[in-house]
């Protein structure tokens, strides 16, 4: 059966997924209050597009469809309740790797989304869910934030 006949669409998680983007995209405008030009991605679709349309899909192929496949099929899934091992330790990687090109503090922001990620892809067996919801909080993050004064 494939992830969309599983009943994603009604899926009560994936939809509090989606209220916490809005959530803390609503918070960090709160917080940070910066100078909105929510047109720029007009001007720079390619600075946009790569980051929240590519980035998504490419990272969820390498650490969900690669590297968490990977620690299943090692660890046996290891549930620790509705998060795996698997996602557990996909997640710790996804974040490390966000050191790379973030501050510390941005680069830990990225755990929860990460699970969450990982969540969807398990119980799915499927990457599509995950890429949504991957791509979803890209687009918001980096229209808000990426270029808010070009």
């Amino acid at each position: 059966m494939t992830w969309y006949k599983k009943g994603v669409i009604r899926d009560g998680y994936l939809w509090g997924a989606v209220v916490a983007g809005l959530a803390f995209w609503g918070g960090l405008l709160f917080i940070f209050r910066p100078d909105l030009n929510l047109a720029w991605p007009l001007d720079r679709p390619v600075a946009f597009l790569v980051p929240a349309a590519l980035y998504p899909v490419v990272e969820e192929i390498v650490f969900r469809g690669f590297i968490q496949e990977f620690f299943v099929k090692i660890l046996k899934a290891a549930p620790l309740g509705p998060i795996t091992m698997a996602n557990l330790l996909t997640s710790l990687l996804f974040t490390a790797m966000h050191l790379l090109y973030h501050a510390p503090l941005w680069a830990a922001a990225v755990f929860i989304p990460s699970l969450l990620f990982g969540y969807f892809k398990d119980k799915y067996q499927s990457l599509t869910p995950a890429i949504f919801l991957h791509a979803y909080y890209n687009v918001g993050y980096y229209w808000l934030f990426g270029f808010p004064s070009a």
